[in-house]
């Protein structure tokens, strides 16, 4: 991760003075996954290919300027498509429905630029997250269930109209009259995009799957002949694209109510989906920046307006593109603008390439997408927090594939009012937060009463956002019957961002709750007289762990706790956020304080998302004093990530350590001093670790995996080895 400066990269035309490079890079791969997804996501919602190609440049090259968020990238969603696709079909079809629907379209972009005006940005917090997921899991699951029948080479024209259950059981009728050759192209897309993931080089990491999809399927296509021996079906047309742009939006229905159905489901969705992802992506930014999400509703309002006139589909701050942009390097607004100006590029001078694409290779990308959206992991990681966000997330899905997003995600707003009112929730409560608070002595104290939770959450915002920074807080539940998930949430993000500016966040009163799962971020219950913790029932990994400890005379904590801050500013927390953390080991030792635990780092957001435990040794109380570093094997990809996170720091005298390792740091000239000759003969002799230096504290570990016990000894040698030899250096001020 990017070691070369702290500062806050700059906006604006000084940003691009500053970051041009790193932010092209960034855009350029976010354009080689954009533009296969973009076109597929227009094709599977009745649209022409290329409008979803002018949506993605309209929100890089005109939103960018307009947006609220810095990192954010604007394009079509996989979450728009079954709401445009039924836009379109509903008011006529074809050509007709596609030029009503971009009238619906603009209508609900200028009804969301004055709610972006009216500051309905944190409305967005009244709709409860496994009600949201649902609706996510739904439309990946009506996704799948059309763009299967693409990939077997059936013609589409002949499936208008069904329902996603029809669909469904329409696919053994598929299977049994598949086209071999494009399900061949279609199946190798799938092998790619789920194989690429398995692939542990960091190359592979680096790389778009989509893109690759595309190198490998062209060529395909072309060798097998698609034009002249497959139906034009299979092939993306795209026509005289530039003649097809110019107004196309027609407000003749305007008096329809299904008109007015869309207008509403294209203001519900592509608002809510934006300013969660521009939520999410904010914890990710590596320089905590946050966004306007107001603004940003504003300008996405404003990119649609525009789009749904020249005949582009809704965009979003779509959230893979997002995360991938964050992965990339992106710093600054410029990294959307690069990503559109990049397909303007494509459209410009490689629309004959892009008629070569097999339609069942992007029939595979949005395969991908659906199943991420609504993935065995979705459903567990939900069952985690609680069985009563899995009964929430199941009954939206049902309810979303029987009838429609709105109706979905209303009944999983309704389940959850009846869980929190089952569960003690006072009537009083339901929608506004009620609490004490009181200032006393540079504290401030507020007493929860009743309930916290996701339909009030927005007046305990408003709360904390009037509190000055720099103070205590404490946050007493002791009078509070319950607080569920999204006020939890809520809470954790809270207690992460107030300190930064000096101040300090303590959440007490818990002692009497019954949580409904051990996740941290659980909801609870008052439950008094009972027991008040969650009985610790240890894993065959924490028995381990716990004899371990015993045998070396470690402390061993099994809980898992939300510690980010002590991994702040460490490179493995760019562009990522540490969960908690679990199953810790504490040691003294004669150079510092050694913590051993298992680290949950979260990558990524919405189905971008993915976790990863690390097994890390953190080190601290050191008397040394030690340059900020990152010191990481020597990988192929590293060469290219110079360009985006900084320069490797080699030794002409040591060639070995050199081609063993990728070294960065803030202060080149102070690394080279700290790393004499002692230290590189060790670090050379001893197999390759990452070793990270923030604020004169260690982070060290040995894979991205979690270790077992005798990996964590043989890391804990290593350590005493290296400590034993920076003791033997001498450090001048640093």
């Amino acid at each position: 991760m990017n070691m070369k400066t702290n500062e806050i990269p700059k906006d604006g035309l000084e940003g691009f003075k500053q970051n041009w490079k790193v932010d092209g890079i960034a855009g350029f791969l976010v354009f080689l996954l954009a533009l296969p997804l973009s076109l597929g996501i227009a094709k599977a919602s009745e649209f022409p290919p290329a409008m979803g190609v002018l949506t993605a440049m309209i929100g890089g090259i005109f939103v960018s300027f307009l947006a609220g968020s810095r990192l954010t990238i604007k394009g079509p969603a996989a979450g728009l498509i079954t709401i445009c696709a039924g836009a379109v079909t509903e008011l006529g079809g074809g050509a007709e429905g596609w030029h009503l629907a971009l009238g619906v379209i603009v209508v609900a972009a200028i009804i969301q630029v004055g709610a972006g005006f009216l500051k309905f940005g944190s409305l967005s917090d009244f709709f409860p997250h496994s009600a949201v997921h649902g609706m996510l899991a739904a439309i990946g699951l009506i996704i799948f269930s059309k763009q299967i029948h693409i990939l077997l080479g059936i013609d589409p024209s002949t499936l208008k109209g069904m329902e996603p259950i029809e669909l469904y059981k329409l696919i053994p009728h598929s299977v049994a009259n598949a086209d071999p050759r494009v399900t061949l192209v279609g199946v190798i897309s799938l092998l790619i995009i789920f194989g690429m993931p398995l692939l542990k080089a960091k190359i592979f990491k680096s790389v778009p799957a989509p893109m690759v999809v595309l190198l490998v399927t062209i060529p395909m296509a072309l060798i097998m002949d698609f034009q002249h021996t497959e139906p034009a079906f299979d092939l993306v047309k795209i026509g005289d694209f530039w003649a097809s742009v110019g107004f196309n939006a027609d407000f003749s229905a305007i008096g329809n109510p299904i008109f007015w159905k869309y207008v509403f489901m294209f203001l519900f969705v592509n608002s809510l989906e934006s300013l969660l992802t521009v939520k999410a992506i904010d914890g990710l930014d590596p320089w905590k920046r946050v966004s306007n999400p107001n603004k940003d509703l504003v300008a996405v309002g404003a990119g649609n307006a525009l789009s749904g006139l020249l005949g582009g589909l809704p965009m979003i701050s779509e959230v893979a593109r997002s995360s991938a942009n964050i992965n990339f390097g992106g710093r600054t607004r410029w990294a959307n603008f690069f990503h559109g100006f990049f397909l303007l590029l494509a459209m410009l001078l490689f629309i004959p390439v892009i008629e070569k694409i097999p339609n069942s290779a992007l029939a595979a990308l949005l395969i991908a997408v659906g199943y991420r959206l609504a993935s065995p992991n979705e459903f567990f990681k939900t069952y985690k927090i609680g069985a009563e966000q899995l009964v929430i997330f199941v009954i939206t899905i049902v309810v979303t594939v029987a009838t429609d997003l709105l109706i979905g995600v209303g009944s999983g707003i309704l389940v959850k009012f009846i869980f929190h009112i089952l569960n003690g929730a006072p009537l009083r409560s339901l929608f506004k937060a009620r609490y004490e608070f009181v200032e006393n002595n540079g504290e401030y104290l507020i007493s929860v009463k009743d309930a916290a939770i996701f339909s009030n959450l927005i007046g305990f915002k408003k709360l904390f956002a009037r509190l000055s920074p720099g103070k205590k807080v404490i946050i007493n539940f002791a009078d509070a019957r319950i607080v569920d998930h999204s006020f939890m949430e809520q809470l954790h993000h809270f207690e992460e961002e107030y300190p930064h500016n000096g101040g300090s966040v303590s959440a007490v009163g818990f002692e009497h709750f019954q949580f409904f799962s051990n996740h941290p971020l659980a909801g609870r219950k008052i439950s008094a007289g009972s027991q008040t913790k969650l009985e610790i029932k240890l894993s065959p990994r924490q028995i381990e762990l716990r004899k371990f400890a015993e045998n070396n005379e470690l402390i061993y904590i099994p809980q898992k706790i939300r510690n980010a801050m002590k991994y702040r500013n460490f490179p493995i927390e760019k562009g990522a956020k540490i969960l908690y953390e679990e199953n810790m080991l504490v040691k003294y030792v004669n150079f510092g304080k050694i913590e051993v635990s298992d680290v949950t780092v979260s990558e990524g957001a919405g189905i971008a998302q993915h976790d990863t435990v690390i097994t890390v040794m953190h080190v601290s109380d050191l008397e040394n004093q030690i340059p900020a570093f990152s010191l990481e094997p020597e990988r192929l990809w590293t060469k290219l990530s110079e360009l985006s996170f900084g320069k490797d720091i080699d030794f002409k005298a040591h060639p070995n350590f050199s081609s063993k390792y990728y070294l960065r740091g803030e202060d080149e000239a102070v690394v080279q001093q700290f790393f004499q000759e002692n230290v590189i003969a060790f670090l050379e002799s001893n197999p390759a670790i990452h070793i990270e230096s923030q604020r004169n504290k260690l982070l060290v570990y040995e894979k991205r995996d979690t270790l077992s016990p005798t990996e964590i000894q043989s890391v804990l040698l290593f350590l005493e080895g290296f400590m034993n030899t920076l003791n033997k250096i001498e450090v001048t001020a640093v």
